[in-house]
C-alpha cells in the first residue's frame, strides 16, 4: 500500500475554504476547486515508496500493471487506472457541459491528433481517448443542473416568462416565442434539440432576451410556481451575464442534493454543478464539451453531436449494503464504484470492497488499513493507493479514538 499526495486544481470557481476544512489543513488563500486522486496523466497523484522515493502514480502503475491493477482490469481497461476520484468544491457554477461516449471519445481524439491540434490547445475538445461517465456524492447541500426535463414542463416555464413580459410597457422577444414553439413539437428529441440549438447559437437575440427576462424578474415579476428555476436564472446571470446557459438552464432538471445523496451522469447528459462540496468519481478522462456558463471555447456542432436529446428523471444513486455490511454506491458503469466507510471508536473493522486497485481518502478521524502485506495508518486528510495484489484489506478504527472515522474508497465495479 502506498500513501499518496494529490494535486489541487485552483480553478476560479473553487471554494477557498471547503476542501481545506474537510481535510483539516490550512487553506491556501486561493480557490481550491478539485483535488485529483488517481493516475490521470494530467495531474497524477504522487506515491511514496517504502524506500523513501516517490513516483507519479501513473508511472508506478506502468512498472507492473498486472500487479497494481489486476489481470482482469488490464484485460478490460488496459494498463491504466480505470477511474479518477476528486474532492470537488464549487463556490460558483461550473460550465454547462456534456461528456462523450467511448466511441465518440476515441474517434474525436484520433481526429484531432490527425489534424495536428496541439494537446493543450484551447480549442481542443478531446484531451484523451476515454469516455467520462461520472457520479457525485454530496458532502454538503449540493445544487446542480442535470439532464433535460420533459419539453412540455420547460415550455410551461417559458410561457410563464412570456406572461410576465406581456405586462404593460413590455413585449415578448421573438426568440422566446420561437423557443415555446420549439418545445411544443410532438417529437421529444426534436423539441429539445430545436430549443437547445436556438439558445446555444442565438447570439445577440439570446443576449437581449436574457436581459429582458432578468430585468422583469428583478423588478418583482411573480416567480411562483417556478421559484427555484427562476432564482437560478437570476444567479447564473449574475455570474455569466446574458450567457446562453442562463436560459438553457430552464430546459434542465434543477436538483438539490442533501449530504449523503448521490447522482450519476452517463454520456450525453447535459449538466452543471452549481454549488457545494462533494466526492466526484469518474472514468479516468478529462474530455468535456462545453455548452455555456463559461468564457472557454464552445464547439457547437460537436456539442450537438454529443448530447442525448431525451428527457430523463434525475438519476439518483441509492446506497446498497453488501452482505459484509459495506455501504456501496454502484452506478451502471464498469470503471468504478464508491464505498463510504464509517468506523465507530472501538468498533468492528469494515472490509474494503476491492476489485482490482483502489484509492482511499480519510475525511474524519484516523483509520488503519490492514492487508496481508502490512498495515498503513491514515489520518484525516491522508489518502492511499492500494494495489490489486494487496487485497484483501480491512479498515480498522484506531484504538482509543474519540470520534467516528469516515473514509471513502473507490475501486472498479464489482458487479458483472
Amino acid at each position: 500500500m502506498y500513501e499518496i499526495d494529490n494535486v489541487l486544481r485552483p480553478y476560479a470557481w473553487g471554494s477557498t475554504t471547503a476542501i481545506a476544512g474537510l481535510l483539516g489543513r490550512p487553506a491556501s488563500g486561493g480557490p481550491e476547486a478539485e483535488l485529483w486522486i488517481g493516475a490521470h496523466p494530467d495531474s497524477p497523484s504522487v506515491a511514496s515508496r517504502p524506500d523513501g522515493t516517490t513516483a507519479p502514480l501513473n508511472a508506478l502503475i506502468g512498472e507492473d500493471p498486472e500487479h497494481f491493477l489486476g489481470s482482469e482490469s488490464v484485460a478490460e481497461f488496459g494498463p491504466r487506472l480505470p477511474f479518477l476520484a476528486k474532492i470537488l468544491a464549487a463556490a460558483k457554477p461550473l460550465s454547462l457541459q456534456v461528456h462523450p461516449s467511448l466511441d465518440q471519445a476515441k474517434a474525436g481524439f484520433a481526429r484531432e491528433n490527425a489534424a495536428g491540434v496541439p494537446a493543450d490547445a484551447a480549442h481542443r475538445n478531446y484531451r484523451d481517448d476515454n469516455h467520462k461517465p461520472e457520479m457525485i456524492f454530496a458532502l454538503t447541500p449540493f445544487d446542480a443542473l442535470c439532464g433535460f426535463r420533459a419539453p412540455e414542463k420547460s415550455r410551461d416555464i417559458f410561457l410563464h416568462l412570456a406572461g410576465c413580459l406581456e405586462l404593460p410597457g413590455n413585449g415578448v422577444p421573438q426568440l422566446l416565442k420561437d423557443v415555446i414553439e420549439d418545445l411544443s413539437q410532438p417529437d421529444e428529441a426534436t423539441a429539445l434539440r430545436s430549443a437547445f440549438e436556438r439558445l446555444i447559437a442565438g447570439g445577440g437575440a439570446v443576449q437581449e432576451a436574457t436581459s429582458r427576462v432578468v430585468d422583469v424578474l428583478a423588478s418583482g415579476a411573480p416567480m411562483a410556481p417556478y421559484q427555484q428555476e427562476l432564482s437560478t436564472v437570476l444567479s447564473l446571470h449574475g455570474e455569466y451575464p446574458a450567457d446562453p446557459g442562463v436560459l438553457i438552464s430552464l430546459l434542465l432538471n434543477r436538483l438539490s442534493l442533501e449530504p449523503g445523496e448521490a447522482v450519476y451522469l452517463p454520456a450525453g447528459n447535459v449538466h452543471a454543478y452549481l454549488h457545494g462540496l462533494g466526492v466526484e468519481v469518474m472514468a479516468s478522462s478529462d474530455n468535456v464539451l462545453r455548452g455555456g456558463l463559461t468564457p472557454k471555447f464552445i464547439d457547437i456542432p460537436e456539442l450537438l453531436n454529443t448530447i442525448a436529446f431525451e428527457s430523463v428523471g434525475v438519476p439518483m444513486l441509492r446506497p446498497e449494503t453488501s452482505g459484509l455490511g459495506q455501504e456501496l454506491y454502484c452506478p451502471p458503469f464498469r470503471e468504478f464504484q464508491l464505498q463510504r466507510i464509517e468506523l465507530l471508536p472501538e468498533g468492528e473493522p469494515v472490509p474494503l470492497a476491492q476489485s482490482g486497485a483502489a484509492v482511499v481518502i480519510v475525511v474524519a478521524g484516523t483509520v488503519i488499513l490492514d492487508s496481508p502485506k502490512g498495515d498503513l495508518q491514515l489520518n484525516r486528510g491522508a489518502s492511499a493507493f492500494l494495489p490489486a495484489a494487496d487485497a484483501p484489506v480491512n479498515v480498522h478504527p484506531v484504538s482509543g479514538a474519540l470520534e467516528n472515522a469516515v473514509a471513502f474508497a473507490v475501486t472498479t465495479s464489482m458487479k458483472a
